[in-house]
């Protein structure tokens, strides 16, 4: 109950086993992802019953120390029409699917011919093969952005691989070569972002971005943004806002409303002030 914060005991999602690890109302239904079975599922928002609306088989581990298959984070476009889920797994609906996949929503919700095939790369840190971290839409729903963990990539990889980066794509273009930009943080996670007409807001544990040759240390171009930062859309080149944040683990969501962009985080101090675990931020 959001007024008194009882427990609402109407609902039950009646999840077997298993953690949700993103939510999201979408079209009158609740979308939860997570490692509980099936890993991606629409339930009636008062309730919790599941509707039958996403019955898809999402399964296969990219690697034998990845853990769970789950569908880690998602991110619908803002007219419900398509979503971009990210995660460990490799295959979804009977289709090659590593690490990431688009679905159309509509009467149906089904697979979408969307995909990139370096995901099926591995990065550098073998310790790391669960690499995504979070995906967002662009406001007008004709691109998206992941982010990412897992080191640097192979030899050969950059300006391909996703590893330890920021990454757009269009939602258009259902068999990208590569990525329209990738920005490298040269070594440094990064957990969530968070998308706008003129920002891409990222965050993690980062130290620099503009950093692609650059290998836990600054290369060159490489600019200084510790802990958060913002991306030109269009140019995939770090902008200048630079507020400063602790690194720590490294915040994992972002959220932009009409006030500013709300940062959740691990660490206690943002642009030169004490904001725990949580901050209200100008944006650029």
């Amino acid at each position: 109950n959001p007024t008194t914060g009882a427990v609402d005991s109407a609902f039950n999602a009646n999840l077997a086993s298993g953690k949700v690890t993103e939510l999201a109302l979408v079209g009158g239904r609740l979308i939860a992802g997570g490692t509980f079975p099936g890993r991606l599922r629409a339930v009636n928002p008062a309730t919790g019953a599941n509707t039958g609306y996403l019955n898809l088989s999402i399964s296969g581990s990219v690697a034998d120390n990845a853990g769970p298959v789950e569908v880690y984070r998602f991110a619908v476009n803002p007219a419900g029409t398509r979503l971009v889920a990210v995660g460990n797994f490799t295959s979804v609906a009977g289709q090659t699917r590593y690490r990431a996949f688009m679905l159309t929503l509509g009467a149906t919700a089904s697979l979408n011919a969307w995909y990139y095939p370096p995901l099926q790369n591995l990065c550098r840190a073998g310790s790391l093969p669960d690499y995504m971290r979070d995906v967002d839409f662009s406001p007008d729903g004709t691109w998206f952005a992941f982010v990412s963990t897992g080191f640097i990539p192979q030899s050969g990889g950059v300006g391909r691989d996703l590893c330890d980066a920021t990454a757009r794509f269009e939602t258009g273009i259902t068999a990208p070569v590569r990525p329209t930009w990738i920005n490298y943080t040269g070594g440094d996670t990064l957990h969530s972002v968070a998308a706008t007409d003129v920002a891409v807001y990222v965050q993690g544990h980062q130290r620099w971005l503009d950093n692609p040759q650059g290998s836990n240390a600054a290369g060159p171009g490489a600019v200084s943004r510790p802990g958060i930062g913002a991306i030109n859309p269009t140019t995939g080149l770090a902008l200048s806002w630079n507020p400063t944040k602790e690194r720590g683990v490294g915040g994992k969501d972002l959220y932009v409303t009409p006030q500013g962009l709300w940062v959740g985080s691990d660490t206690n101090r943002i642009g030169g002030e004490t904001r725990r675990r949580i901050a209200l931020m100008p944006v650029a």
